[in-house]
């Protein structure tokens, strides 16, 4: 009766519509899947690729930071009372020697390439540049033959070479996680908001400690989107890159 009815009609029996929903149930379901499973997938790329632009700005933003502080200590050191101790020194005509100005100017040089040897990112850093300028000039003044104001840069740029030596050893006793990539230089920070310190660079890390805006800090290093610091009393950890910036 039901197909006589159906067929009177001209629509199917619902026995025939249940067997096609059945039929095409699971396709519905396995597409709509497939689709959920590809937006996942898109959404996962995309999150990742922002993540990585992120790295990259967090990169130049501290690497920024990194050379203004390189150039600011570097025009401290080349001052005019530098000059003024030469120009001094040749009008004197001090006692010191050729000889005694020559060989500490080859000692200095010696130092300095052992030092550049030793690290490769010392190339760039302003107290090697600064001792770099001051051998030359110390070469310059026995050109002048007057050795007394060779003698004393030349002593200066051994005292500066001696210091980076140091630094760079207490650096290396420090260890390091992987990834992190030290400063040329520490980094005079401050904080532009209230943060949290954590034991290491990342949010599931622990708080060591809180500090309040505009706190200085030293930035030493950095991982990722995280900068390792010190603050004045000596407490150390790693901090957001964003929520610091230059002094």
């Amino acid at each position: 009766m039901e197909l006589q009815r159906s067929a009177k009609s001209g629509n199917p029996p619902s026995s025939y519509n249940r067997s096609r929903f059945r039929y095409f149930s699971p396709l519905i379901v396995a597409v709509i899947l497939l689709s959920g499973c590809a937006l996942q997938q898109e959404l996962t790329k995309q999150t990742e690729a922002n993540r990585g632009l992120e790295e990259k700005l967090a990169r130049l933003q501290l690497l920024l930071l990194e050379e203004e502080s390189r150039n600011r200590e570097l025009n401290k050191k080349l001052d005019e009372a530098t000059l003024e101790v030469v120009r001094a020194k040749a009008k004197l005509h001090s006692l010191e020697s050729k000889a005694e100005a020559a060989s500490t100017l080859a000692e200095g040089e010696i130092a300095l390439k052992v030092l550049k040897a030793s690290d490769t990112g010392l190339e760039r850093d302003p107290e090697v540049l600064h001792a770099e300028a001051l051998l030359k000039a110390s070469d310059q003044e026995i050109k002048k033959e007057n050795y007394g104001g060779a003698l004393y840069l030349a002593t200066r740029a051994k005292v500066i070479i001696k210091e980076s030596q140091d630094r760079t050893q207490a650096r290396e006793r420090v260890p390091k996680m992987d990834g992190e990539v030290p400063f040329a230089i520490p980094l005079p920070l401050r904080l532009v908001a209230q943060s949290n310190v954590r034991e290491g660079p990342g949010l599931d890390s622990k708080v060591l400690f809180s500090l309040r805006k505009g706190s200085a800090l030293i930035g030493t290093s950095y991982r990722g989107l995280w900068v390792r610091v010190k603050t004045e009393d000596g407490q150390g950890g790693w901090i957001y890159y964003c929520l610091v910036d230059g002094q």
